[in-house]
């Protein structure tokens, strides 16, 4: 399906990814680590200043927020990294299609730290020192939410997790399989816990200098044989007692809103849209909501 009403901007494709001049961005691919490379994106190279830096924790000493990108054009990534103005490195993960690509390599508790170390020694290499990480953010467009969930599925990762960001890509499937809810099926929940106790934590408003930050974006897309983003997320804010409240606002790169919910440092929007241009509209105003879920 498609639609002609809203704007549906997007960013252009560059012809390489990979660059290195002057003020370019620098790219660096790392092989070996999942079953697909992932390319790495930091903020361009800036000129020495004549005066004193009006940012003095800006510099390459400054401790940066590692971000994990899972799912989508690596582009993307690249464009995000650029339009922020803390330190910060993003990390392209892409792994296939369906959730269970994404999930499957961390089913093994050492693929998010073989990540870092990867990471941290291939920016070493370029600049002569490892980069400090003052924060990890997990962000999933579409199927790569699984391999969000099974990170914050696992007891010994989940809690080094700052910032968690779902583009229009939180599901579960149905109970009976392929059952849906108009016709007697269940959400199974089960397959939405470890969001739902990541949200409870964000929620926590006793203390929200140590809460994470976690926004979930979606859209009004139905799959059919599994639980659709706005079903799931329905599902969740139940679980936490929590209400849409409805509004109508323009969002970023043309995007309609129509609700919204949270308590704390936990946030859901909901977009107009049931077609593919709407879902990817998510993804391509990620350089925007990645802001919700980054450190002060």
């Amino acid at each position: 399906m498609q639609d002609h009403t809203r704007r549906h901007e997007r960013i252009p494709a560059p012809t390489t990814i990979d660059v290195s001049q002057g003020d370019a961005y620098d790219g660096l691919a790392i092989a070996d680590v999942l079953p697909r490379p992932l390319y790495v994106f930091t903020r361009p190279r800036s000129r020495p200043s004549p005066g004193p830096s009006s940012r003095p924790n800006s510099g390459p000493g400054a401790p940066h927020v590692l971000w994990l990108h899972f799912h989508g054009a690596s582009f993307i990534v690249r464009d995000a990294v650029h339009k922020q103005t803390l330190p910060i490195v993003g990390v392209s993960i892409n792994l296939g299609a369906g959730s269970r690509a994404y999930g499957q390599p961390f089913e093994d508790p050492r693929a998010l730290d073989r990540i870092i170390d990867a990471v941290s020694a291939a920016v070493a290499a370029r600049d002569g020192r490892a980069p400090a990480w003052r924060a990890i953010v997990l962000s999933g467009f579409s199927a790569g939410y699984g391999a969000i969930r099974q990170i914050l599925r696992t007891p010994a990762l989940a809690p080094r997790i700052d910032g968690v960001l779902l583009l229009d890509g939180i599901h579960a499937s149905y109970d009976p399989d392929e059952r849906v809810l108009a016709e007697g099926g269940r959400v199974r929940t089960a397959d939405l816990d470890p969001f739902t106790e990541y949200a409870r934590r964000a929620a926590d408003v006793r203390d929200r200098r140590r809460a994470p930050r976690f926004t979930i974006t979606h859209s009004e897309i139905f799959p059919g044989t599994f639980a659709s983003t706005t079903e799931a997320v329905d599902e969740l804010l139940a679980a936490l007692a929590l209400r849409r409240t409805p509004v109508l606002r323009w969002g970023p790169v043309g995007m309609q809103q129509l609700s919204e919910a949270g308590r704390g440092r936990f946030q859901v929007m909901g977009f107009a849209g049931n077609t593919a241009p709407d879902h990817v509209d998510h993804l391509h105003a990620a350089s925007v909501f990645l802001k919700r879920v980054l450190p002060d």
